[in-house]
């Protein structure tokens, strides 16, 4: 039973996000800059531990976070999913030269993506990144925490920036408009599958939400 509780099948989630996103995808990089907080703490934290060769960013929108990692670990392959091809297609023009080092995968994350024929390699990843995407994954982000747990090799690592909670009733009703769940339902989650050495969260415009960094290992 998933722990999930919209009645959405994950057919209906692909639908809705591929239909929100193609009129957002035009604007997007201009308008989510003053939401998406962490994103750099998040690789900066990664890169004092680790030095990963094979990553996925799961949920890579527009590629700009795919350019900050491919930057940040010049030795590494990287694979971006999204349920968007809108969000693909600027993620395509965007990534310019580095292009041969992504595969870029038009899919739910519904299932490990190293195991599937959109897969490039059989590899299981050595680092699966979710920025803001698992907030956006109604029904399915549990389903999708269970999918990097099982794309993560042994000592592999998951780093997760997202939206963690509100005080504010009417900020949580505005952003679920938005198809964002700010219920603070990753975090228990997360803890259960992977041992953790960053847990943090902060606030945001003065406390209006905050928002969640985490890093964890996949023991092996």
């Amino acid at each position: 039973m998933s722990r999930s509780d919209a009645p959405l099948s994950a057919i209906d989630q692909s639908t809705r996000m591929e239909r929100y996103y193609r009129f957002h995808s035009k604007i997007y990089d201009a308008t989510r800059w003053s939401f998406l907080f962490g994103r750099g703490t998040l690789v900066e934290a990664i890169a004092v531990r680790h030095a990963p060769v094979h990553i996925l960013e799961v949920g890579c929108g527009t590629g700009s976070n795919l350019i900050n990692l491919a930057c940040q670990f010049p030795q590494a392959r990287l694979a971006g999913l999204d349920v968007s091809e809108a969000m693909l297609a600027v993620a395509r023009k965007r990534l310019g030269s580095l292009v041969g080092r992504v595969n870029l995968v038009h899919a739910p994350y519904d299932q490990p993506l190293h195991t599937t024929k959109l897969s490039t390699s059989p590899d299981p990843f050595d680092l699966v990144v979710c920025s803001y995407s698992l907030t956006m994954i109604n029904p399915g982000w549990d389903q999708a925490i269970e999918a990097a747990y099982d794309d993560l090799a042994p000592g592999g690592l998951i780093g997760v920036v997202d939206f963690h909670d509100s005080p504010v009733a009417l900020f949580q009703r505005w952003m679920g408009l938005n198809h964002v769940k700010l219920e603070g339902q990753l975090l228990p989650t997360l803890r259960e599958r992977f041992e953790p050495f960053l847990v943090q969260t902060r606030p945001a415009y003065g406390g209006l939400w905050r928002y969640l960094l985490f890093i964890g290992e996949k023991e092996g």
